[in-house]
């Protein structure tokens, strides 16, 4: 029985969220395959060992945890509980920006997503979108601001037109998201998206249709159709996860020419491979009215909620919820295997 650590909570506006897609996990993960170890992490930082996802907002526990280097294990009382791989479900800073994923690589454990490269610069909205644009792909066009006073609104309104998005640079789940139109707006928005980042991106807007594919794999990567995202409102956190969000998924999306779903299923390929991602990640798009493909970020950690998008476009390809969580975890152990047989030392 391979023991899987689940890794959930965490640092970040987004730890509500983390603990709904940890639920969904552990209650697909395959009983006679693996063994779960539920470990919470609270807004505090501090690890703790659960019996299972608390159903509240954030994890709120007295029953820390430690986690020994040398052994791979995690110290509890007098017995130490063997960890064989890490699923980390930790959405937005702390969890999906290389930081936990190189705290594993010096634990050497294996784990399921991309590595800290990969996950570190697919955080950083302008960091991805710099090495997107190099490697060929369409992006929409903005500037990274430092500071809440840096340029006003009309010098950017004059580059990129209006309205305008805001955005922090790392941070996922619409958190910090603003679409504006005016001064007042602008301003409004950066104070709010500096709360979250001390990097904050002002791109132009994009019209067109929100369509998303999932990625998965190593050497021999597949991707979805692509699913579109229909909201009725700006697609805010809210409105991603309230129990009243009037947002609809259409998997597969409708009505786009054959030739156009091969465009958009290579460039969603193009842009994980020019991140440097590996074993998963959902891939953002606009589609124009003109058939433009504009790559808008990709999500190295995506929602696995009852209605997250990236599961269900695998379920739309015939591979079920916890069928894909048994191949998350293979290819975790998979690339371990081939990374751990590199000589450490000269000698």
């Amino acid at each position: 029985m391979t023991t899987v650590l689940i890794l959930c909570g965490g640092q970040s506006p987004e730890h509500e969220i983390s603990l709904r897609s940890a639920r969904n996990v552990v209650a697909a993960l395959n009983g006679t395959l693996f063994s779960p170890v539920i470990v919470g992490i609270d807004h505090s930082g501090h690890w703790h060992l659960l019996d299972a996802i608390p159903d509240g907002t954030q994890v709120k526990a007295n029953n820390k945890v430690f986690i020994d280097p040398g052994t791979r294990s995690l110290i509890h009382g007098s017995q130490p509980i063997l960890v064989d791989v890490v699923f980390p479900i930790l959405h937005g800073p702390n969890g999906e920006d290389g930081s936990v994923q190189g705290l594993l690589e010096i634990l050497n454990l294996p784990y399921v997503g991309p590595n800290v490269l990969g996950s570190a610069v697919a955080m950083d909205k302008d960091i991805a979108k710099t090495l997107m644009r190099s490697a060929g792909l369409n992006v929409a066009k903005g500037k990274p601001l430092y500071s809440a006073s840096s340029i006003p609104f009309e010098e950017l309104e004059k580059e990129f037109g209006a309205p305008l998005f805001v955005k922090p640079a790392n941070m996922g789940s619409s958190v910090g998201v603003h679409r504006v139109s005016n001064a007042k707006e602008f301003e409004f928005a950066l104070k709010d998206a500096f709360q979250f980042d001390t990097k904050v991106l002002v791109e132009e807007a994009i019209v067109g249709r929100e369509i998303e594919c999932a990625v998965l794999g190593l050497d021999d990567l597949q991707v979805t159709s692509p699913g579109e995202i229909k909201s009725a409102e700006e697609y805010s956190f809210e409105e991603k996860y309230s129990d009243s969000s009037k947002t609809q998924l259409d998997i597969p999306a409708k009505g786009i020419d054959p030739e156009l779903l091969v465009k958009i299923k290579e460039t969603a390929k193009k842009a994980f491979i020019s991140l440097q991602c590996s074993i998963m990640a959902r891939v953002d798009m606009f589609l124009t009215k003109k058939g433009e493909i504009y790559v808008n970020e990709i999500n190295t950690i995506p929602g696995f909620t009852s209605i997250s998008m990236y599961p269900k476009l695998w379920e739309n390809e015939g591979l079920p919820y916890s069928d894909l969580i048994t191949q998350l975890l293979k290819l975790a152990i998979e690339r371990y295997e081939k990374q751990n047989v590199l000589r450490r030392t000269r000698l």
